[in-house]
């Protein structure tokens, strides 16, 4: 039976994630900084742990918790609406230290096991607004572009040994940086001297009727991990994929 670990398994992505996992007969480590066993049905073949993909003794644990898996899905992320200027550095190192540095974390605590057995998985859940930019999410698009590189260059480095890296991009949902609620909260966030402008411009962008649903980023990740031809990025919901057609790119 094969094995995955997901983190950020609390809500959104990640319960999305581990709930497709499990319908389609995969074990599921599935990790949160406060484990919960609410969140998720009972299952002899779930296995909650908790995890802080940003302390090294809490990846420790849980990865050796875990045993054996055949794919990571570094799905734990935070977000920041702010323009540059509002954006406190304290809050930026934080950002980069999940989004980025917890990523690459993981897979170096995991990628050993699966180069010594050739085989598995890893796929970063990263954003479509490293395909669109946005305003007030520079510094947020500039740590999942950061992810975006890390793994295209892993997936040169992991395919010498039968390991697959693979991108999965987003595209507006509810739980990202430019979903419905962020844009309703934004007049906390923004600056003045920035916020009508970038209110009038998601305003103007989530009036439409494109969204990403969790479901629709579940459904990515599933094809990264289960098919060995699957693109290396793959967009996650009709506006990511909209956006993708508009730059030109294959939507995978």
């Amino acid at each position: 039976m094969s094995k995955i670990l997901i983190t950020g398994c609390s809500s959104g992505f990640g319960l999305a994630i581990a709930e497709t996992f499990l319908a389609g007969g995969w074990e599921v480590v599935a990790t949160m900084r406060r484990p919960r066993e609410d969140l998720l049905p009972s299952h002899d073949r779930l296995n909650i742990l908790p995890l802080d993909v940003t302390d090294a003794d809490s990846i420790a644990k849980a990865v050796e918790a875990a045993g054996a898996i055949n794919a990571l899905v570094n799905n734990a992320g935070v977000g920041m609406l702010n323009v540059l200027e509002g954006a406190d550095m304290g809050k930026i190192r934080e950002l980069f230290e999940t989004n980025v540095f917890g990523a690459i974390a993981m897979t170096k605590a995991i990628l050993p096991q699966l180069r010594a057995r050739g085989s598995g998985v890893i796929v970063n859940v990263s954003s479509s607004v490293t395909i669109k930019p946005l305003p007030a999410l520079s510094v947020y698009s500039a740590s999942k572009a950061a992810l975006n590189a890390f793994t295209e260059s892993l997936a040169l480095e992991a395919a010498l040994f039968g390991v697959r890296a693979r991108l999965v991009l987003p595209g507006s949902a509810p739980t990202t940086g430019f979903g419905k609620n962020a844009v309703a909260r934004m007049g906390m966030d923004i600056p003045e001297p920035y916020s009508a402008f970038v209110h009038d411009y998601l305003q103007e962008l989530r009036s439409g009727s494109e969204v990403t649903t969790p479901g629709d980023v579940a459904q990515a990740v599933w094809r990264a991990v289960t098919e060995p031809d699957a693109p290396m990025r793959i967009a996650a919901g009709a506006d990511a994929q909209t956006w993708f057609r508009e730059a030109g790119l294959s939507a995978g």
